[in-house]
């Protein structure tokens, strides 16, 4: 018997960042399931700074999702200018990470998301990625040496493309997969206790 999570997420999802606690949970309950990180997106290909008004809608967006989720947010209006909400960077250095060390892979994207959500960091530029890559273990020199290989754009196109053909509208994502059969455990935001007893039943329904 086969079995692991899918968890579907961008670095740059704020719900995603509210689910995290979640994810944290699950790896100290469930220590011998393996969680697979895949990289996902609704708006991989935007190009437009965020100007003022945007930036006041994403403030009263992080904000209800800091109120449910009880997540540190800061002010959209701290990010540095200018700003493209550009997930492709982010997204890259998941697929990276998951490749170089999957040990450390939660760590790191937990670290990303820390870095912009709550810290206001810039995590659209390599530079601040691999900064963030470097302090959670990585080799900085092997990290931005695969960061803009081909096969990393490659993974990262694979890795959109499977999240979008399961045909689910929001993130994030959890599957739990036993010998090739997915069952859905979340989609977009839910409750961590709901999430993880529907979790400890499909655990349960193995033994």
């Amino acid at each position: 018997m086969q079995q692991r999570l899918i968890y579907v997420m961008d670095p740059m999802c704020s719900w995603c960042w509210g689910l995290a606690p979640l994810i944290d949970a699950i790896f100290q309950a469930h220590p011998d399931v393996p969680v697979h990180l895949v990289a996902g997106s609704l708006r991989p290909h935007l190009q437009a700074p965020l100007d003022s008004a945007s930036r006041q809608a994403l403030a009263a967006h992080w904000q209800s999702v800091a109120a449910l989720s009880g997540q540190p947010f800061s002010d959209p209006q701290a990010l540095p200018e200018p700003l493209i909400y550009n997930v492709r960077p982010a997204s890259q250095a998941l697929i990276v990470a998951r490749a170089l060390d999957v040990e450390r892979l939660w760590p790191f994207v937990r670290a990303m998301q820390q870095a912009f959500f709550a810290e206001c960091m810039d995590i659209t530029r390599p530079a601040v990625l691999l900064e963030i890559a470097a302090a959670n273990g990585y080799d900085p020199v092997e990290f931005a040496a695969r960061f803009d290989q081909a096969d990393t754009q490659q993974l990262l196109d694979e890795d959109w493309g499977w999240a979008a053909d399961r045909g689910l509208a929001e993130l994030p994502i959890l599957f739990a997969e036993r010998d090739g059969q997915l069952a859905l455990l979340g989609n977009g935001y839910r409750s961590p206790n709901e999430v993880l007893a529907l979790l400890q039943r499909w655990v349960g329904a193995a033994a």
